[in-house]
């Protein structure tokens, strides 16, 4: 199990379209149940349903669901609190995710490295 702690130790974000539930709570060290409480506490999780209720995300979703796990995990936020964080000005919300967005660039890059190494 994840340490619930540390984003450094989530694992890489694979090159796929859609994910289900099941993948980003692995992806994001989080309980399914969570996710599934979080999507009606942060308006902007929002991840598309198909046939029988079926929740696929996408990599915006899985990069909101890991802020939204700092936020409250590493950081002490509250739902509201970590809510209005999130709601707060455009600029700092994509700051934010351009910030995890280079984390994981930079940790894919150092998986294909380590790959081309061996």
């Amino acid at each position: 199990m994840l340490d619930q702690g540390n984003n450094t130790e989530l694992p890489a974000i694979p090159a796929k379209r859609y994910f289900t539930i099941g993948e980003v709570s692995d992806l994001c060290g989080v309980k399914p149940h969570v996710l599934r409480y979080w999507e009606q506490e942060f308006p902007a999780l929002n991840p598309v349903k198909r046939r029988g209720n079926r929740r696929y995300y996408q990599r915006h979703d899985v990069l909101m669901i890991r802020q939204i796990r700092s936020l409250l995990y590493d950081e002490g936020f509250t739902i509201t609190g970590a809510r209005a964080r999130l709601e707060g000005p455009q600029a700092r919300m994509e700051a934010s995710m351009s910030h995890q967005i280079v984390r994981q660039v930079r940790m894919e890059l150092e998986e294909i490295l380590g790959l081309l190494r061996r």
